[in-house]
């Protein structure tokens, strides 16, 4: 990026990112901040809360304060491609997509134009350039890490980013925020859609696409119920689907196993170890290696790592075999819960985060060999 002293923030108006911008300026650097409004449709949308939170910590720390609007970039690259994967019968994760779209794509070429030398964010992860190229890390506080999520960002956008949180945990983070005297010391974490929030699912997911309504079987093709669209449910699901208590079955929940989108038919079984959620095979498309791949660095097309499949999930042993240069198979050492297409197989080697790939398709496998040796 350009002019040396500048680093610009991407403020959220939460805790997080105040927090970075704080730590920026008293380590002695020229701080602006950015604040991105990408969702402006509803009731809901509680951007304009978020702003003035950011104003109100901009004003205490006496930096400036840049508002900017992606909202068309935001629906374009991330909320069209969230709707089709629903429409696919996919579970997607538009954190992914915002990261390397939104705040490491438009925002960061963004900053480039006002000549920052770096942008920094609030997520807990961390950069090591000391083997001559810049590696992601997990970051230190294990139950925030959030290299799930930035792991299909490019390396060369990383060589201008800052992560000032890295090495904290979250309740270092308050703390910092509460001596400050910073207003958001005690804001909530967002949740929900990323940039969009937490709101009633299914009514929202409505307004945009038209699922059909169908059948709802047991696994012994058996109609128990009525789903409301398949868009509306992802495997591994229990609230929300309506068959309690069903008489002639135990009591008990039931969960969702499968998603027939050629049928339209959702599959669902009941108890929470029941066979038909569990995995150890699944199939990815292309894959996004941060670094070089484990296959160019060894020469081998099967390589042991270890995965994740959801964000906060413990790292699963695992072998992957890379079939092509556009799919992976991935053989887990024990069997994994709802493993949902559309979501992120994320591989590491230690706190080395290095790279991954969207889930196409998972089964049970008993030929798996991978663990015998």
């Amino acid at each position: 990026m350009g002019k040396k002293g500048l680093h610009l923030v991407a403020l959220s108006g939460g805790v997080d990112s105040a927090v970075a911008a704080l730590r920026l300026k008293e380590s002695g650097h020229e701080v602006h901040c950015l604040h991105m409004t990408n969702w402006e449709e509803d009731k809901y949308c509680e951007a304009a809360t978020d702003f003035q939170d950011a104003r109100k910590v901009c004003v205490q720390l006496q930096i400036p304060l840049h508002r900017i609007n992606f909202s068309k970039e935001y629906r374009k690259h991330v909320f069209e491609r969230f709707l089709k994967e629903h429409e696919q019968g996919h579970t997607p994760n538009p954190d992914v997509l915002c990261n390397r779209e939104i705040k490491f794509g438009v925002l960061l070429n963004y900053a480039r134009r006002l000549g920052g030398a770096k942008l920094a964010t609030g997520h807990y992860a961390q950069l090591d350039c000391s083997r001559g190229e810049t590696r992601l890390l997990k970051g230190l506080d294990a139950d925030k890490d959030q290299s799930y999520f930035l792991h299909s960002v490019k390396k060369k956008y990383f060589n201008d980013v800052l992560f000032p949180l890295g090495q904290l945990s979250k309740a270092q983070v308050r703390a910092i925020a509460r001596q400050a005297g910073l207003p958001v010391s005690e804001k909530k974490s967002s949740t929900g859609i990323c940039f969009i929030g937490e709101r009633p699912f299914r009514p929202f997911l409505g307004r945009y696409l038209s699922p059909q309504p169908g059948p709802i079987k047991n696994e012994q093709g058996r109609v128990i119920g009525k789903h409301h669209g398949l868009p509306y449910y992802t495997v591994g699901q229990r609230q929300g689907l309506g068959i309690g208590g069903l008489p002639g079955y135990p009591p008990g929940p039931w969960y969702v196993a499968k998603k027939d989108t050629e049928s339209n038919v959702l599959v669902v079984v009941q108890g929470k170890s029941h066979p038909l959620l569990f995995q150890n095979w699944l199939q990815t498309g292309s894959p996004h290696w941060i670094n070089r791949s484990p296959k160019e660095l060894n020469q081998d097309k099967t390589f042991r790592c270890a995965a994740k499949i959801r964000y906060g999930q413990p790292d699963q042993p695992c072998v992957v075999t890379c079939r092509t240069d556009k799919d992976l198979e991935v053989f887990f050492q024990n069997p994994q819960r709802s493993i949902a297409p559309g979501q992120y197989v994320v591989f590491y080697q230690g706190d080395h985060c290095l790279g991954g790939a969207k889930i196409r398709s998972a089964k049970m496998r008993e030929e798996c060999l991978a663990f015998a040796v």
